[in-house]
Parts: C-alpha cells; sequence; structure tokens
C-alpha cells in the first residue's frame, strides 16, 4: 500500500458492531487490518476505489461489521466547548448563522444560578451572544432555533457524513 493509496487509508469508514450497532468511526488502514485479520467483514465499499499493493487490488471499505459481538460500555459525550459547538454543527442557535467565530452562550447565565449542562449551553455567534448579553432569550427577544439536548455517540458519527458517505445513513438511523 504505497503511493496512491497514501490518502485512501486515511479515509473514514464507519464500524458497526456484529449487530450492526454503529460503534466508532475508523481509518481504512484500521479497518483493512481488521479485515485480514478475520475480525471484520466489508459491508459497503467506497465508491470504484481501490487499494493497490505489487499483485492485487482490494476495494476500499466504506462500512464494516465486526464478527464477534464486543460489549461496549455506555459512551457519554463530554460537556465541553468544542463538543457543544458540534453538537450545534458549527450553527449559531439564535440566527442560524455558520459565518464566523462561535461561542458557546448559556440560555440561562451563570449569574442566574444558570449550569454547566447540555439542556442550558448552545453554540452562538459572537454578534448575537453579545446582543443577549447577561439576559435570558426572553429578556433579549431571541428565540432558539432548537431546543438543546445531550447528544448520543450516534450523533458524533453521523457528523462525519457527507455526500460521499451516503452508505452509512441506513446504519445511522438517517433514512
Amino acid at each position: 500500500m504505497s503511493g496512491s493509496n497514501g490518502s485512501l487509508i486515511h479515509r473514514n469508514v464507519l464500524m458497526l458492531n456484529q449487530n450492526y450497532e454503529p460503534l466508532t468511526v475508523c481509518s481504512a488502514r484500521r479497518a483493512i487490518v481488521l479485515m485480514f485479520q478475520g475480525k471484520a467483514e466489508m459491508i459497503e465499499t467506497a465508491d470504484h476505489l481501490k487499494i493497490r499493493t505489487i499483485s492485487t487490488s482490494y476495494d476500499l471499505p466504506s462500512v464494516v461489521r465486526l464478527w464477534k459481538f464486543r460489549r461496549v460500555p455506555f459512551k457519554r459525550i463530554m460537556l465541553t466547548r468544542k463538543n457543544v459547538i458540534t453538537r450545534d454543527g458549527h450553527r449559531c442557535q439564535y440566527c442560524s448563522t455558520t459565518k464566523g467565530a462561535m461561542t458557546v452562550d448559556h440560555i440561562i447565565p451563570k449569574r442566574r444560578k444558570g449550569v454547566d449542562s447540555w439542556e442550558n449551553m448552545v453554540c452562538a455567534c459572537v454578534r448575537c451572544n453579545n446582543k443577549k448579553g447577561d439576559r435570558t432569550p426572553e429578556q433579549a427577544g431571541m428565540a432558539l432555533c432548537r431546543k438543546p439536548k445531550r447528544p448520543s455517540h450516534i450523533t458524533f458519527i453521523q457528523r462525519h457524513v457527507s455526500d460521499s458517505d451516503h452508505r452509512w445513513r441506513q446504519y445511522l438511523f438517517m433514512d
């Protein structure tokens, strides 16, 4: 696996548990190693993409499934600034813009007994955050685009889906 394969082996691959439950996103290299070790099977290929060796070529995986069920502890997404912004798709929850720098806003400000929680923090552009200030959205005459909630690990895997990863949609409950 050399030459033009270099960028291909770093492509994202959806890894499913034996029961088809989404587990994680890994590199194509990791998925190929698991397949060669007999630990995973290819479920979906990346359209027309191949990994070439000196003597043969292999389809590049897009989705792989583990042969044996792996018990995975409940995956809690850590409450961080980056994860709040990721949960909200880098979109201001007041004006819907995706342009410019994003901050995290406490819906109920900390000075008014607001807490750090998934349900009280949203992504906001600098303009809206400054406009809202130390007030609630109602006091500032602003409305949230959607009610914030705790994300699941599947929500974060779904963020990897783009037009080129349309094969993942059925496994991530997006159809």
